[in-house]
């Protein structure tokens, strides 16, 4: 998170609450995924907490590589993954379901790769005012591929026929787009947060998910 320890450890528990709330709706395993999204964020909230320990407190300082590279892990490798799977699985169009399959694949490249070069290369953490910035030292990236790790992020919300699911969307896209223009230098751990906080979100959509109308 971007503010402090406290905050990070605060955030935490507030989308513990969040997510035990969503997974009780769920109604039959295909919603798990999804459902359990506010967990998820609140176990990465959890470890930035730590990133901030070991980048604050001498004490904790020999460990800091755990923490730093299971937050990457996070950011990184599991989420596009995760999250058009989640809506996959919870999608009934057809055509839609095939569209969020190819961004499952497209997920599935990216993180593949992302693990290749966490496991072969280093990753640095440092403060900067208010929030915490990453420095994966991998090879260099084609912008243009680079641009493959939102395909998964951003579009799932937008296919899904679950109109609910478009603000979520939406509310993703600002959010990535006020952290570029204010927080550029720490573009990975703010707009995490933000995500963070819109998975709130998935709590809105669980909850409307039987009785909302569906796009066809």
């Amino acid at each position: 998170m971007c503010f402090s320890t406290s905050a990070s450890f605060g955030a935490g528990v507030l989308l513990t609450a969040i997510g035990i709330a969503s997974v009780k709706k769920i109604e039959k395993p295909s919603q798990i995924l999804y459902a359990s999204m506010p967990l998820l964020f609140a176990s990465q909230q959890f470890i930035e907490g730590f990133v901030w320990l070991s980048l604050t407190n001498s004490d904790y300082a020999s460990w800091q590589s755990i923490p730093v590279n299971l937050f990457l892990f996070f950011a990184q490798v599991l989420w596009p993954i995760w999250v058009p799977l989640s809506i996959f699985l919870i999608e009934e169009n057809k055509t839609r379901k095939l569209i969020l399959a190819v961004l499952v694949g497209i997920g599935i490249l990216l993180s593949t790769y992302i693990s290749y070069c966490m496991f072969n290369y280093s990753v640095d953490a440092y403060l900067s005012p208010y929030h915490v910035n990453y420095v994966p030292h991998f090879p260099p990236i084609n912008p243009l591929l680079g641009a493959l790790y939102f395909l998964p992020i951003f579009l799932p919300s937008f296919i899904s026929s679950i109109k609910s699911m478009f603000w979520q969307g939406t509310l993703l896209v600002c959010s990535y787009v006020v952290t570029k223009l204010l927080f550029n230098d720490a573009v990975i751990s703010v707009w995490c947060f933000f995500a963070a906080l819109v998975s709130i979100m998935v709590f809105y959509v669980m909850r409307t998910l039987k009785r909302s109308p569906k796009v066809v």
